[in-house]
């Protein structure tokens, strides 16, 4: 009850300050800023004490006070804090990055690989058959013939399958968990926002071919193939960078967390590489190449650093969602969440068998992989720039899709990870602790 007269009287204050002195311009989207904070922090307690996530609060905070409910957010005003979200990206990639463990990506890579491909082969399928079947009520499918029909349903397929490294950082940051099952759903997660982004180039380029479409300004074949290569040296660089900086001093590793990603992600941009695998990369060799268990104390503190960032990160994800669509659209986005969801789990499960996991690792695998977020909504944006005409109905579509998606596999996730007893760190090993103990002032002096 404290947080809901703490949001209420939030929400006051913002309308008695608008009436009392209206202003715009930067002055109100600092203001807005510090409130969306406040508010949805506030939402993600009064969520946990439902036993949701807490994301799921900062979310519906987002929906509530966004520009399509109380319009305290106005469309400006989340257009010009979306320099918080590209750091929210950048800093979700580096410490996805540095969650791998090369030990163990060496001794369970086949493992993922299977596991990865089964389950993106088995959606795409599934949601490409759905689209098929219920073509004459889907607006950019109904009445072409059966040529557009496939390359749309294809394109449509390759950004639906696409996992969400955002919610599955932020629900393993907030909830601390450790084990089989968050290790796996993490690098399944990893593996298929790679292989989900090569699958999309290829079917975009399969539909440019059978439907042309006059689009301008859309990247060439050899600048996607760079976006997506070049992410690896340009990461391997700015990886190397930071472990040169950590072999010189680990002090102050929270402000050079930030200052670090802000680099790498400006390096991205630069270099024109794709700034989450970019990170990602980064983040793998600073983790696995630096000295001392220095790399583990780095992620510690950009895992600190991010924890506030993801507040208003999915605070604004919240406010995008437009509930008119989602109110009209619902009848045809329920049956494919639903398609997407049965497929998750039959390709998991198959994916699992065929990779030889044990059942309490792959049976609660499949409701990791639910969510959506990020990656899908920047991909949507790539189809529908590519097809000014259906391209509208396509983007609609799927974001309604992707908030339904985002809001249940946050749910879904957690129970996961409760049902596999590893929220708070149960089930870890010891190689996070033995780390920690090495880079402490002591063990170095030693």
């Amino acid at each position: 009850m404290r947080r809901v007269i703490i949001l209420i009287l939030l929400l006051g204050l913002m309308q008695l300050i608008a009436l009392a002195a209206p202003f715009g311009g930067a002055g109100r989207t600092i203001l807005v800023f510090g409130f969306l904070i406040l508010a949805a922090y506030s939402a993600g307690e009064l969520a946990e004490n439902f036993h949701l996530p807490k994301i799921v609060g900062y979310l519906v905070a987002g929906v509530v006070f966004g520009p399509h409910a109380t319009s305290v957010v106005r469309p400006s005003e989340a257009l010009d804090l979306q320099p918080v979200g590209d750091l929210a990206i950048a800093l979700i990639a580096f410490i996805a990055g540095a969650e791998l463990d090369l030990a163990e990506l060496r001794r369970r890579g086949v493992s993922l690989l299977k596991v990865t491909g089964t389950e993106l082969a088995v959606t795409f399928v599934a949601i490409f058959t759905a689209l098929v079947l219920m073509r004459p009520w889907i607006p950019f499918l109904a009445g072409y013939n059966w040529i557009v029909v496939s390359a749309f349903a294809g394109l449509f397929a390759s950004v639906a399958i696409v996992h969400s490294p955002a919610v599955t950082i932020a629900l393993l940051t907030e909830t601390k968990a450790q084990g089989p099952v968050a290790r796996t759903t993490l690098g399944v997660v990893l593996v298929a926002d790679v292989a989900v982004v090569l699958l999309f180039s290829v079917a975009l380029s399969v539909a440019r071919a059978l439907v042309p479409s006059g689009a301008k300004g859309v990247g060439s074949l050899g600048a996607t193939a760079w976006e997506i290569g070049g992410a690896f040296p340009v990461g391997l660089l700015i990886g190397l960078a930071i472990v040169i900086y950590l072999r010189l001093t680990t002090s102050d590793l929270f402000l050079f967390a930030i200052l670090a990603t802000f680099f790498g992600l400006e390096v991205a941009r630069l270099m024109h590489t794709e700034p989450l695998l970019t990170l990602l990369v980064a983040g793998f060799i600073a983790k696995n190449f630096s000295r001392h268990g220095s790399g583990v104390l780095l992620r510690e503190a950009m895992e600190r650093s991010a924890a506030p960032v993801f507040v208003i990160f999915f605070a604004l994800a919240g406010s995008k969602i437009e509930l008119p669509d989602l109110a009209r659209l619902w009848p045809l986005v329920l049956p494919i969440a639903l398609v997407r969801a049965g497929a998750i789990r039959f390709g998991t499960r198959l994916g699992a068998r065929w990779a030889r996991l044990s059942a309490a690792e792959s049976r609660p695998l499949w409701m990791g992989l639910i969510s959506q977020a990020g990656v899908a909504i920047g991909l949507v944006t790539v189809a529908s720039a590519s097809y000014p005409a259906a391209g509208g109905e396509m983007r609609t579509l799927l974001l309604t899709l992707i908030a339904m998606n985002e809001t249940v596999g946050a749910v879904l996730f957690r129970r996961a990870l409760l049902k596999a007893g590893e929220v708070g760190g149960e089930g870890a090993g010891g190689m996070e602790e033995a780390a920690l103990q090495a880079a402490s002032p002591r063990s170095q002096a030693v």
